[in-house]
């Protein structure tokens, strides 16, 4: 049986958490594992809702943040040291998941790419075995731009010692993929560009009828990049009935409240659900949206929408934004409707369009769930990640048919 060590160094990332990265981790983790594979967990940052399949998992937890003594003495500190001393401690808890993974032994490492580790090309050049690096973000420059980077030359240097370790690259999306090349141009020839996938037997359409107006749903962090807000000022310049959902939890959570309050829409805030409660909040829904707003100065979309993945799987017809990898998934008229972003108008619109039409919203989520079925499942992510890779037993080596 082949033996994977799972690496996520990633404070923000918890494995068993209620985020679409948790989602990300805990798919991967089951696809290995329905390929024969002994998977074993070593990562920073755990949290409490761990799925009944997943509860036999091996986990080595390595947590960044330290004490509560340690946080509340880094609180007193000036902001620049305060980050210095964090990122300090997360290069020390990548080496020790390292060092941990490299004690029980692995046939392959297999890490969720993250800033200033290098476990991945520790545990590859210890006990020579192959490595897989997946990409899900800039996180550089996403550090630099939204947070705070103290040591950015020891970003990029971990970043390019993983990519020069791993067999294969993993970039979730095309723009991912080019942010790694532009730092690691030797890296091109073991770049894959694979998106996200979706459980199609966790997430199925709803056998419940929808009861009363049309519910127009939406899943995910309520972040401002995610534009619910743009959601809300649809729903206050409908010409259909319909109402809303929102599940989800994030910093944007009090303020969308209080500018429901203020146009007097209703809205069913649902807070945020672990993944395994995911298909009953998204039962009796009729359509989902994806508005994802223009960014400011214009930044590059660059994320694998998952959500929208869900919501396909689910059979729902999605409204969502025309922007960065939206339209490969979302094609217009097929299996869904797109729109301009943070268009308030044009998207409430396309949502009466749907609540107009039952038949036609129908349609568009079936279609949208045969596209999952075809090609989306997480099994087949893997599948594709894994092509040709070189293992000794050779058991999860197959190639994609």
């Amino acid at each position: 049986m082949t033996r994977v060590a799972y690496l996520s160094a990633d404070p923000g990332v918890p494995a068993f958490g209620t985020k679409g990265a948790s989602v990300h981790v805990q798919e991967i983790i089951r696809a290995f594992r329905d390929r024969g594979a002994e998977v074993g967990l070593y990562t920073a940052r755990t949290d409490d809702h761990v799925p009944a399949d997943l509860a036999d998992v091996p986990v080595v937890h390595v947590p960044v943040d330290g004490s509560a003594e340690q946080r509340r003495a880094d609180r007193s500190l000036p902001r620049e040291e305060r980050t210095a001393r964090r990122e300090h401690r997360q290069v020390a808890a990548a080496h020790e998941l390292a060092a941990r993974a490299i004690a029980d032994g692995a046939d392959l490492a297999y890490e969720r790419y993250s800033l200033f580790s290098t476990a991945l090309a520790e545990v590859c050049s210890t006990l020579g075995v192959p490595g897989v690096l997946e990409v899900n973000a800039p996180l550089i420059d996403e550090q630099a731009t939204h947070r705070d980077l103290v040591d950015t030359e020891g970003a990029l240097r971990a970043l390019r010692t993983q990519v020069a370790a791993a067999s294969v690259v993993a970039c979730v999306s095309e723009p991912v993929a080019a942010w790694v090349r532009g730092h690691c141009p030797d890296a091109a020839d073991r770049i894959r560009v694979t998106p996200n996938g979706v459980n199609t037997t966790r997430i199925a359409p709803s056998a419940a009828a929808p009861v009363g107006d049309p519910v127009v749903l939406f899943v995910g962090t309520l972040k401002p990049w995610h534009g619910v807000e743009v959601l809300l000022e649809a729903a206050a310049v409908a010409r259909e009935r319909w109402q809303v959902r929102i599940v989800g939890d994030g910093p944007q959570g009090q303020a969308l409240a209080e500018q429901a309050e203020r146009l007097g829409v209703p809205v069913d805030f649902r807070g945020a659900v672990a993944p395994g409660d995911i298909p009953a909040a998204l039962a009796g829904a009729s359509i989902a949206v994806a508005p994802y707003p223009v960014l400011d100065g214009g930044a590059d979309q660059y994320f694998s929408p998952l959500k929208i993945y869900e919501y396909a799987a689910a059979g729902l017809p999605v409204v969502a934004s025309r922007v960065g990898q939206v339209p490969t998934i979302v094609r217009d008229g097929e299996n869904g409707l797109l729109v301009e972003p943070s268009d308030a108008t044009s998207l409430a619109a396309a949502i009466d369009t749907l609540v107009a039409d039952p038949e036609r919203a129908r349609a568009l989520g079936r279609a949208g769930r045969a596209m999952v079925e075809t090609g989306h499942s997480w099994e087949r992510v893997l599948e594709q990640i894994l092509d040709g890779l070189s293992l000794s037993d050779g058991s999860v080596t197959e190639g994609v048919a």
